[in-house]
């Protein structure tokens, strides 16, 4: 009798511990997936933060854009304009030379000179308070950028490629080229 007490402890015993074992599975399988489930959260919020910091940089990058476009617009709005004016300042300086060539002997000539003076002063000093600035490169190097060489000419007495002569004046527009200075440049030696 003992001997048959004692096995029906010893299955219940293998019993018990089949039930744990089975119990642990679940419980190593349920911890597994939720373990990659926690994994696959993570990805996606990694993912999801992700987007978010590139959807935000991308709406800094568009601000910044338009803020630079509304700058340039208010800066070079008027460019068309002021190439406009251009004939009107290169008339009032071939004028205020004419007028000095004159000399002040003719009647009248020293108040035409000075007038002519005068209003292209005024000209110009209403363009450069627009942001209109005068180019004029005599005796300067010749710069590409900003000067147009018309003619080489040998002139001794200058550098080598160095403006001699201004046939017209250039502008720029806040720093930005609005029309090049067309010039006669000295020849190199040789």
């Amino acid at each position: 009798m003992k001997d048959e007490e004692q096995k029906p402890d010893a299955t219940s015993e293998s019993a018990e511990t089949a039930e744990d074992l089975a119990t642990r599975a679940d419980r190593d399988a349920a911890g597994t997936d939720a373990e990659t489930e926690i994994a696959a959260l993570r990805e996606e919020v990694a993912q999801y933060r992700d987007a978010a910091l590139r959807g935000r940089a991308e709406a800094e990058n568009v601000r910044r854009r338009a803020e630079r476009d509304v700058e340039n617009a208010h800066k070079y709005a008027l460019e068309k304009f002021a190439s406009q004016l251009l004939p009107v300042a290169d008339s009032l300086d071939k004028s205020a030379q004419a007028a000095a060539e004159l000399g002040d002997e003719a009647p009248g000539a020293q108040a035409l000179r000075e007038g002519v003076e005068l209003s292209l002063r005024l000209f110009l000093d209403t363009l450069e308070r627009a942001g209109i600035e005068q180019v004029d490169p005599a005796g300067q190097t010749f710069d590409p950028t900003y000067h147009e060489a018309m003619s080489m000419v040998d002139a001794p007495d200058a550098a080598p490629n160095t403006v001699v002569h201004v046939l017209q004046k250039g502008y720029t527009l806040n720093g930005r080229l609005l029309r090049a200075a067309m010039v006669t440049v000295a020849k190199g030696n040789g």
